[in-house]
């Protein structure tokens, strides 16, 4: 399988910066050997990998040193790694082609039953060798867990530096960042399209929020609500055929339905108050939103065609930021608690719901595809800072991001 495409390599260290703090339960004991080659290539693949993996909770790496030469044309001697306590082996290779590309090949054991278990490769341009390393890191968690891995999906965020407002499209460990729009007015609410070929954001170049869709491979964008007032929050339906926004045009801050190729809106709430933030659940029956109609922000749902919503947080006076899990299990949310702004996990079934973060100053949570983990932006030891946690909050990684004030992160779906 090749994977071309134009993203610049980042710096050959730049993948270990990423910073797991914590200690899970149950984590599957996994070797991640030097693949053989690498020294010579412009990224360290096994380190991509191992960090990948180690991040997402599942997984305690076993120190492979000891695995320098090893690749995956031969059955390596199995035995040293049982006495580290190693589950699994992985091995490989990465080797320059005449024409500049690179041959990326792996191998995982099985070190208990002495079996392999997947093997692949890709030829890839060097400016994709990190995703190369993400797709070998997605074969192991899925092999090993029976779950899709999300090494190889991207995130957005913004970033204010100055005066300056970027928006910027990284690699899920972030990576590799890209701008996808600068600005010297705020860009906010930055939202996935199911397709992960386009973002929704507003941008408030007009001097005031207009809601645009960006094509994230092109660069272009279209304008798709610019009504009186204040036009916010946008979020995708599943389909990719609609965005649900909040306006202003009508009078207070209303939630509405609107093509994604534009056109005149429909109106889904009629309160007295703020509704605002809307999100869809998985099947697009059902949006998730926040209002104040009941005097203090709380997350409310309703039919996705509009309704009698129904009220969903009861903790708490005061919460926003609602993030769905793709199997519409757990919501997460921020509480103020205190004064403090703090990541929550609910159990939707139960209304179970437990603070997660041990920082004051959380936003803007997201799920990972696959619902396994969720992308946060926070700020820890005095700066901003992207964070990812496990949905126990046990494991913590900082991901390197763009300097400056850090939000609005976002988690975009599975490649197609």
């Amino acid at each position: 399988m090749a994977l071309l495409g134009t993203s610049a390599a980042g710096p050959a260290l730049a993948q270990f910066r990423v910073e797991v703090t914590g200690v899970g339960l149950t984590q599957l004991p996994i070797a991640i050997a030097p693949f053989r080659g690498e020294a010579e290539a412009p990224q360290k693949l096994a380190g991509i990998v191992q960090n990948d993996l180690e991040r997402s909770g599942q997984f305690r790496p076993v120190d492979a040193a000891a695995g320098a030469g090893l690749d995956e044309t031969s059955r390596p001697d199995l035995a040293p790694w049982r006495q580290k306590s190693a589950d699994s082996l992985a091995v490989g290779s990465v080797t320059r082609l005449a024409d500049g590309r690179y041959d990326v090949r792996f191998r995982l054991w099985d070190v208990v039953r002495g079996q392999s278990l997947a093997a692949d490769g890709f030829v890839v341009v060097a400016a994709d060798l990190r995703l190369a390393a993400h797709r070998v890191a997605d074969m192991i968690y899925e092999k090993l867990t029976g779950e899709k891995g999300v090494f190889s999906t991207r995130i957005a965020y913004v970033t204010k530096a100055g005066s300056r407002y970027n928006l910027w499209v990284a690699d899920s460990d972030g990576e590799n960042a890209q701008s996808a729009l600068a600005s010297a007015e705020p860009i906010i609410s930055p939202a996935w399209a199911t397709s992960g070929r386009q973002l929704a954001y507003v941008s408030f170049e007009s001097r005031k929020p207009v809601v645009y869709v960006h094509d994230v491979a092109t660069g272009g964008r279209r304008l798709i609500a610019n009504f009186r007032g204040s036009n916010s929050a946008p979020a995708w339906a599943p389909d990719g055929r609609t965005l649900a926004v909040t306006l202003t045009r009508d009078g207070g801050s209303q939630l509405y339905t609107i093509p994604a190729t534009g056109g005149e809106p429909r109106r889904l709430t009629q309160s007295a108050g703020i509704d605002t933030e809307p999100i869809y659940s998985a099947d697009g029956s059902t949006i998730y939103f926040v209002s104040d109609r009941g005097g203090a922000p709380q997350i409310y749902r309703m039919s996705a065609t509009g309704g009698q919503p129904q009220r969903v947080t009861f903790t708490g006076s005061y919460n926003i930021s609602p993030a769905l899990s793709p199997d519409n299990r757990w919501l997460a949310y921020i509480s103020r608690i205190n004064g403090a702004f703090k990541l929550q996990v609910m159990e939707l079934a139960s209304g179970n719901a437990q603070s997660v973060t041990d920082t004051t100053a959380d936003e803007s949570p997201s799920f990972a595809p696959n619902g396994r983990l969720i992308i946060y932006a926070s700020r820890q030891g005095g700066s901003e800072a992207l964070m990812t946690t496990t949905l126990d909050g046990k494991i913590k990684a900082r991901l390197p991001g763009k300097g400056g004030d850090i939000r609005e992160p976002d988690w975009g779906p599975f490649q197609r």
